[in-house]
């Protein structure tokens, strides 16, 4: 069975930072090209960036310079470092298997206050 399990989620002030991780199970890892996504309170899931089996990566513009991807395929999880944050950050975060067949994980709550 696949399994994509975050963790890392929290509170934190504006300006801070803020590490996430996806430990991932069940398929070949290290061929599957992995995404981060959020959802704040309201508003439509959005891509937050992917990660590519060679490790390159692409960002949303606005996360851009703040957020960083990253893999450890001996490990089979993938980071989202997040810095910088800002209130609106504040979402519910998403990993993503988005090579086919596609599945999420249970998302972890990411609150940044002012």
């Amino acid at each position: 069975q696949v399994q994509l399990v975050e963790s890392g989620g929290g509170l934190v002030q504006a300006g801070g930072s803020l590490s996430l991780s996806c430990a991932a199970s069940g398929y070949d890892f290290s061929r599957s090209v992995m995404g981060w996504y959020r959802q704040a309170p309201g508003k439509q899931r959005e891509w937050v960036g992917s990660i590519f089996q060679s490790a390159v990566t692409n960002y949303a513009d606005v996360v851009k310079g703040r957020f960083t991807i990253s893999r450890d395929n001996a490990r089979n999880t993938v980071h989202l470092q997040m810095n910088n944050l800002k209130v609106e950050d504040t979402s519910v975060s998403y990993c993503r298997k988005i090579t086919i067949p596609e599945y999420w994980g249970q998302g972890t709550q990411v609150t940044v206050s002012s």
